[in-house]
């Protein structure tokens, strides 16, 4: 099977998802859940997604839309990278091993749908802000925070370009 196959097959609806994270779960997987923009990747997203999927056997990154950016009033101009370029620079990492996008501006109804095992985000939010918390936690689930790289940040990385 190809490389660009196999890209292809971690972009998936939320019904894949679910099935395949039923399985998983059936067999005694832990499933983890992150979510963000990820408009143009950078160390300290790699850092990050990588000790997320190291707190679990599996991991399902939920995807801002263009729109779900849009809602977030990051910035006009945002996101630089569309959709489909995002997600397809990020089923190249090999710490994830599914990605569904969401339109919405918080995964909420996501989770809700998906109901991962263990909740990551970075440590700029306390676990009890994180969206999706009452869900994970409600069916005895984790919430874990990851310590941001210093330095990093999408937005300081336009900044520096526009420059």
């Amino acid at each position: 099977m190809s490389f660009h196959l196999l890209l292809k097959q971690k972009i998936v609806s939320k019904e894949i998802a679910q099935t395949q994270i039923q399985h998983l779960q059936k067999t005694h997987k832990k499933v983890v859940f992150t979510n963000g923009c990820f408009d143009i990747l950078h160390p300290g997203h790699v850092d990050y997604l990588s000790q997320a999927r190291d707190l679990g056997n599996f991991m399902v990154l939920g995807l801002n839309t263009d729109a779900s950016v849009r809602l977030l009033n990051k910035a006009p101009n945002r996101p630089i990278n569309n959709e489909f370029t995002r997600a397809t620079v990020l089923a190249a990492m090999a710490c994830i091993d599914l990605i569904v996008f969401f339109d919405e501006a918080t995964p909420y109804e996501l989770i809700k749908f998906l109901q991962p095992d263990i909740l990551v985000k970075g440590n700029d939010y306390k676990a009890e802000e994180i969206v999706g918390y009452d869900i994970v936690k409600a069916r005895g689930g984790e919430i874990k925070t990851i310590p941001m790289v210093e330095g990093y940040s999408t937005t300081k990385l336009i900044e520096k370009i526009l420059k």
